[in-house]
């Protein structure tokens, strides 16, 4: 295979590092103690930080770290600093999510690679496209983009593409996820995610009722990624950098799929043994996908069964009295190896084997409860792989050739030059070289001395040794000038990027500057009264007059919405959804050009904003898809001519306020609606109807009217699009008795999103409009609310809270 392609590893601590890198790893990524997506791995402090760059340069190992968090105002001054410190100690990129903090870095530091997390959600060429002009130097592509967008970005772009090859997986895509967040507050966008897709969910009917058969039920649980056997298709998509998930995960794991990811890149995937695959397996499964870039879909991609690690199959049960289990073994056993049974409850019970046993024998174990015959025993985990796993990197693996000249000339400095590539360092000691009074230093010694560098990353390959005959010098000058010389070498191999340093006060005077906002004043006082609506019939719902722009989602019927917007000179938006490929941009532009009157198009993603942009003289509003969390992203937003924008919505009243007194603008907050807690490609209906693939959603049965209830009792409802599924919040915003605070906090539109409501939508409306603009006080309001929270529970979202932990 190509030897420009990149293994990419996780590395979540010093040991994980080097497992990582004696296993065969080129590069590998990981996250400071702060702002980062994985807040509760154990991570790097700036020392640790440090070393690990040094070990890593010093084996040709590149080294990526993760910044990739929405950013507060209040912390972008003590990250642009930590930024700083990474691009002064030779970081080779960081991996950013935050738009505003992203454009910053540019700026200040343009040496410094920047690569686009995950989170960023790019899945199409025209994202791609705005990134590279933005200054990005790889895109780490959203892991449901299929492999032949992947192709078309490759063949129409100059820019390095990243896709992650092995591990956890999602259920939603990347960025788009506020799961976690709006039940508990932890936000995926902060790197706290409690992943409420592991838990179970039963499936719910168009009337409620539990679906037969799918009553607790793993159906937003993905498998884990496998693609090692797939890895040719992906590097002829383009893909340049193979990357592997982990950084939770022990140093063992690291050790496992590295070398074996390795081993299928150098010499293909049918270089890889039944062992190599099966110890892919044991060392963490939750059961195996390609992946849905590579086309896996439904009951292929989920682990509907359990959510964890499950091992490989140990053998069966053959025979269970009162007090004893007897299994047959199909692998063998060791002592400390974990063993699990699934008791008749369901429930899974695990123990450490008490000795070892060979495969094909029966064994006997005290019966964990009751379990029936036939049931299947599984190995959760191996000691001899484990240990196979940590002998790999007990021992430095790595060792580069090194050339020497040595002179010991009498009279002069003995003098030691040490060449490695193009890299040539010279040392020579203050002792001038005497002639032998007894014995003489010999040619041999000088080698057997220089070539101690067991505890260094070279081997002496070649030596010219310039002895004059009869010459002497203590052994220790030798070794000294052998260490001097190893040390001054890795001093220029640790440094490889060879950036320029800014000074500290010139880099606080840019970084003032590049800081200083230039307000966006809006030219009315008048605080608009927006909505967003799903279907034609809902529109005939509103009262136009009572409303200051609409966002239309639906096609049919959309140019009478418009034409009725513009008789009553109202905003005609045209919204688009957050997951747009190249045929669904193409449709787009397709459906723009039949519209007329139309003022703009709402964007959710930074490819759809692109296409936009390139193609339209419209105005474009940001939609929630973009995570507007901070001064810096609005003002570049701002910059872009972008004409509006919708706030996070996992945003507090104090963040608001301070971004509306930052940069101000058309700054939008949605007020009520359901909002969308995941955008998924896989469908959850597809685990009821086993379907394989998404080509059938527009007239399946299934695509709308379904939920999900957790185990809380409260359900998510489902709504399948074309190629994605929207999972909304159980309860909708209802912020119409706060709508003074938000407003007081800078906010001046105030968005009602309506999904699949149709009854209520006029008295909402009518609601909103009259508060707003003063028409009603505040006991109308609260009585209003009080008798909605009767039929409808609701929640403030975070506007009262927010998600800084």
């Amino acid at each position: 295979m190509d030897n420009n392609i990149e293994l990419l590893a996780p590395v979540g601590s010093k040991e994980s590092l080097i497992a990582a890198v004696q296993n065969g790893a080129n590069a590998v990524y990981l996250g400071g103690k702060l702002f980062n997506a994985r807040h509760y791995a154990s991570n790097f402090d700036n020392d640790q930080l440090k070393e690990a760059i040094s070990y890593a340069h010093l084996r040709n190992v590149r080294v990526y770290v993760t910044v990739n968090i929405l950013v507060d105002d209040s912390e972008m001054n003590d990250i642009i600093e930590y930024v700083k410190f990474l691009h002064d100690i030779d970081v080779d990129a960081i991996i950013v999510q935050d738009l505003g903090f992203a454009s910053i870095i540019r700026e200040l530091l343009p040496e410094l690679d920047i690569h686009a997390s995950t989170q960023m959600t790019i899945n199409n060429l025209y994202g791609a496209k705005f990134l590279k002009e933005l200054g990005f130097s790889r895109v780490v592509l959203a892991r449901e983009t299929p492999i032949e967008e992947i192709e078309h970005i490759s063949e129409n772009l100059d820019i390095e593409l990243e896709a992650f090859v092995h591990g956890a997986l999602c259920m939603s895509y990347s960025g788009q996820c506020l799961m976690s967040s709006m039940i508990g507050g932890r936000s995926g966008n902060r790197g706290t995610c409690a992943q409420p897709c592991r838990m179970k969910y039963s499936i719910m009917d168009k009337k409620g009722n539990l679906l037969k058969d799918w009553d607790k039920i793993h159906v937003l649980s993905p498998k884990d990624l496998n693609t090692v056997e797939n890895l040719d298709a992906l590097i002829e998509s383009g893909i340049v950098s193979l990357k592997i998930e982990g950084r939770m995960k022990r140093p063992e794991y690291v050790a496992t799929i590295v070398s074996n990811y390795r081993k299928a890149l150098d010499n293909a995937a049918e270089s890889l043994t039944m062992e190599d695959k099966k110890n892919i397996e044991q060392i963490f499964n939750r059961g195996f996908t390609k992946g849905l870039s590579l086309g896996d879909f439904g009951r292929n991609f989920i682990s509907s069964d359990r959510p964890d690690n499950r091992g490989i199959l140990l053998g069966k049960v053959v025979r269970a009295d009162k007090y004893k289990v007897y299994i047959e073994l199909e692998e063998e056993i060791e002592q400390g190896d974990g063993i699990e049974f699934k008791l008749n409850s369901g429930e899974h019970k695990g123990i450490k084997a008490p000795f070892d046993a060979k495969k094909g024998t029966i064994i006997h174990l005290d019966k964990p409860g009751y379990i029936e015959k036939g049931s299947s025993v599984y190995k959760t985990s191996s000691q001899k792989l484990l240990n196979k796993a940590k002998e790999s990197y007990k021992n430095e693996v790595i060792k580069y050739p090194l050339d020497m000249i040595v002179d010991i000339v009498i009279g002069s400095y003995p003098k030691l030059i040490v060449k490695f590539k193009n890299k040539e360092v010279e040392v020579t000691s203050d002792k001038v070289i005497e002639k032998s009074q007894k014995v003489a230093i010999t040619s041999e010694k000088i080698i057997d001395q220089l070539s101690k560098l067991g505890d260094t990353t070279y081997y002496l390959d070649n030596i010219k040794i310039n002895l004059d005959e009869g010459a002497f010098l203590p052994v220790s000058i030798l070794n000294q000038l052998r260490r001097e010389a190893i040390n001054k070498l890795d001093k220029e191999l640790i440094v490889i990027n060879n950036r320029e340093i800014v000074a500290d006060k010139e880099f606080k005077t840019l970084k003032s500057g590049c800081c200083r906002f230039e307000k966006s004043v809006n030219n009315t006082d008048k605080k608009k009264l927006t909505i967003k609506i799903s279907s034609y019939d809902q529109f005939q719902k509103l009262d136009i007059n009572k409303l200051d722009r609409v966002y239309i989602d639906f096609i049919d019927y959309s140019q009478e919405a418009i034409n009725k917007l513009k008789e009553n000179n109202k905003e005609a938006y045209l919204w688009t959804d957050k997951i747009l490929y190249e045929k669904d941009l193409y449709k787009l532009g397709k459906l723009i050009d039949t519209l007329e009157g139309l003022d703009g198009v709402s964007v959710s993603n930074l490819g759809t904003m692109k296409y936009v942009k390139d193609r339209f003289d419209l105005r474009i509003h940001a939609d929630i898809g973009f995570n507007i969390f901070n001064s810096h992203t609005v003002d570049f937003l701002n910059i872009n001519n972008i004409s509006s924008m919708t706030l996070s919505p996992e945003l507090n009243l104090s963040q608001i306020r301070n971004i509306t007194k930052n940069v101000g603008g058309n700054l939008e907050g949605i007020v009520y609606g359901y909002l969308p807690v995941m955008i998924t490609r896989n469908c959850p209906m597809a685990l009821v109807k086993g379907c394989t693939d998404d080509s059938n959603c527009k007239y399946c049965n299934f695509a709308n009217g379904y939920g999900i209830k957790d185990r809380m009792g409260v359900t998510f409802n489902l709504e399948r699009k074309e190629g994605f599924s929207v999972i909304y919040n159980s309860v909708p915003l209802m912020l119409l008795d706060s709508l003074e605070s938000i407003s007081n906090a800078g906010v001046d539109m105030f968005r009602l999103d309506f999904t699949n409501e149709f009854e209520n939508i006029s008295s909402l409306q009518s609601m909103f409009y009259a508060y707003l603009n003063k028409d009603i006080d505040i006991n109308r309001v609260k009585d209003f609310v009080e008798e909605f929270k009767k039929e409808n529970p609701i929640t403030n979202g975070h506007y009262f809270r927010g998600i800084l932990s």
